[in-house]
């Protein structure tokens, strides 16, 4: 399903999924007035220059979001790094996000993502003119972007959880760099075998699960 507007695609595809949509059904829109994104934040992109779908996943993986993270970058192409859990930064600025919502007590969830094709540095808002990215396209590259994001989610969805991992480490963005969370402050170790963050903070290594990080100027 492709809309010409939505408030947001992951809400449109929440209320499919509750009616019964069947797994891989998309919801594609060219502008969103009330895009979301992760920890209550929202997402905006100029009509037309963004890629902006949300996919229906009946029977979601355990490690869902980093599987998705791990497609889109891919997609990308392999300067595309992976910021734990699933931003996808390229060249340090953040070119993608995804949200992760369902109800798992009913088997579905939904995998919104969002992915700067075509934006252009003036289209962001000046408070994210310093963090945020773009691919740098032609809005013409966008349909192909969702093409090989699909084709990439299929198989990730698909694999096995230490395959995720291992190919998830392989572009860990973090690893050896300074970061902060709500909890404290440390260097970035690596992934662990359930997904977790490893922080060493000098005097203990702590493992997230869940939550922000942000790396150290």
């Amino acid at each position: 399903m492709h809309l010409r507007s939505t408030e947001s695609t992951n809400t449109r595809a929440r209320e499919l999924a509750a009616a019964g949509a069947p797994h891989g059904t998309l919801v594609s829109a060219r502008e969103q007035s009330a895009g979301r994104g992760r920890q209550g934040r929202t997402w905006t992109a100029a009509p037309g220059r963004a890629l902006l779908c949300s996919l229906i996943v009946r029977e979601p993986p355990r490690l869902l979001p980093m599987a998705a993270g791990l497609a889109v970058a891919e997609a990308i192409g392999p300067q595309a790094l992976l910021k734990w859990p699933n931003d996808v930064l390229v060249g340090g600025r953040k070119v993608a996000g995804i949200l992760v919502e369902g109800r798992p007590q009913e088997g579905w969830a939904v995998l919104g993502i969002g992915v700067n094709v075509a934006l252009r540095q003036e289209d962001f808002p000046p408070e994210l003119r310093d963090s945020a990215g773009t691919l740098g396209l032609d809005q013409q590259a966008i349909e192909p972007t969702l093409a090989r994001v699909l084709e990439s989610l299929e198989r990730w969805l698909a694999a096995e959880p230490p395959a995720v991992l291992a190919a998830v480490r392989e572009r860990d963005a973090l690893r050896g760099k300074r970061v902060r969370w709500s909890g404290g402050q440390g260097c970035a170790v690596g992934i662990d075998q359930h997904g977790r963050l490893l922080v060493d903070t000098g005097t203990d290594r702590v493992a997230l699960g869940a939550g922000e990080v942000h790396l150290e100027p």
